[in-house]
């Protein structure tokens, strides 16, 4: 015998009771949060080609210095955009950079796997120069022009510089290759897509270098956003960003410094 008790009509017309969340359920949101990073991405490239011209002056006449906390100060307003963009979109921090590290064997393998890239970016950046015949001697273009400039020239510089470098390294990863990438990734649905998209806007943020060396930093960006997706962290590509914009800085000081002593020409 069926025992099914059947709703009263008094009982169908009572109201529902909403269902409340299950804790830890993520909540659906509106696609409007791409927009903000599309609007972040744009606001980066714009400001990359409006101060194009105004590096190398902004260092010669104002002293490399000030021209390093401007950037500084820069680099950390563009996180906080992409920090509000991360919440935004529902993400956290620690989700964007690859959770935390466990074990000391996990911190060790990422600073071995990020310095290993290192020495792999300088290669590239050598071969990518040869390939454009950026290397020739005498060759001075848009790029070597603004790096001899804003590079340091005494050891307190370089001290400075090099906070300047790992500032750099660890903000451009999270905005690049953490937040960028993973929105454009979702928004396609690829995160080789999201890849590509960030690291054209990665080789666009640097448009005071020129078009040469903006398809080179096109290929690192390529290079990073690759190192991120088979990682699935920041950390490695956080600590070869710092490192190699510090050689740079520390190599044209000690080419700068040959080339005063009459060593080279």
């Amino acid at each position: 015998m069926n025992d099914t008790v059947l709703p009263s009509n008094s009982d169908l017309n009572q109201p529902v009771e909403p269902v409340a969340p299950v804790a830890g359920e993520p909540r659906k949101r509106g696609s409007w949060h791409y927009l903000y990073a599309a609007a972040l991405a744009s606001l980066i490239v714009l400001l990359s080609f409006l101060g194009a011209d105004q590096q190398a002056p902004l260092a010669h006449h104002h002293g490399r210095f000030l021209f390093y906390s401007v950037t500084i100060g820069s680099e950390l307003v563009i996180l906080a955009l992409a920090y509000l963009g991360i919440r935004l979109a529902g993400m956290t921090l620690r989700e964007v950079i690859g959770g935390r590290w466990e074990t000391v064997e996990d911190a060790l393998l990422d600073v071995a796997i990020g310095f290993g890239f290192f020495i792999f970016l300088l290669v590239t950046v050598a071969s990518l120069g040869l390939a454009f015949h950026l290397n020739r001697p005498g060759n001075i273009d848009q790029g070597k022009q603004v790096i001899q400039a804003i590079a340091p020239r005494s050891g307190t510089e370089l001290a400075v510089f090099i906070c300047l470098s790992v500032v750099a390294g660890l903000v451009e990863e999270v905005v690049f290759r953490g937040y960028l990438q993973k929105e454009f990734g979702n928004l396609a649905r690829s995160a080789w897509i999201g890849m590509f998209v960030s690291a054209a806007l990665f080789g666009l943020s640097h448009g005071y270098e020129g078009k040469q060396r903006m398809v080179i930093i096109f290929v690192l960006g390529a290079l990073f956003g690759t190192l991120t997706i088979l990682r699935r962290s920041l950390r490695p590509g956080m600590i070869a960003h710092a490192a190699f914009d510090a050689f740079v800085g520390a190599a044209a000081m000690f080419v700068d410094k040959l080339a005063k002593s009459g060593a080279i020409k």
